[in-house]
């Protein structure tokens, strides 16, 4: 288990360095910055660029649109029962963001942890397609 919440809290540290409510991040950085310290800002773009390809094409092996789709609406369905018991509100976007944060980062960090899931229930490892 502590495999998927460091694959998790990776994806977390990704997307919230992208963007996040607060001032701290790429987005707000180089809106701010970005034309003083442009070598910089394009460095540390293609770096979130390669974190980004990293998780994206892990996920999309592994579970697929079809898969991050279903992944994203169990986290809904679950936000919405949270919703409906009183446990949360939508009224404050700081918070919404934060949210739609960390369920994007558990689609990705679903998607990074599925083939190790597969394996440890089937027993059967996967292989990626290899070109003769």
């Amino acid at each position: 288990m502590s495999g998927f919440v460091l694959r998790w809290l990776f994806a977390f540290i990704l997307l919230a360095a992208t963007f996040n409510p607060t001032q701290y991040s790429y987005v707000r950085w180089v809106q701010q910055n970005g034309t003083e310290s442009l070598s910089i800002a394009v460095l540390c773009g293609l770096l979130l660029i390669i974190g980004y390809i990293i998780y994206v094409r892990a996920t999309l092996r592994s579970i697929g649109v079809v898969g991050m789709a279903l992944v994203l609406g169990v986290v809904g369905a679950g936000l919405w029962v949270a919703f409906d018991l009183g446990w949360m509100s939508f009224d404050n976007p700081t918070a919404n963001t934060w949210v739609a944060l960390v369920a994007l980062s558990f689609v990705l960090g679903v998607g990074l942890s599925w083939s190790h899931v597969r394996r440890r229930l089937s027993g059967q490892a996967d292989m990626d397609d290899v070109d003769e």
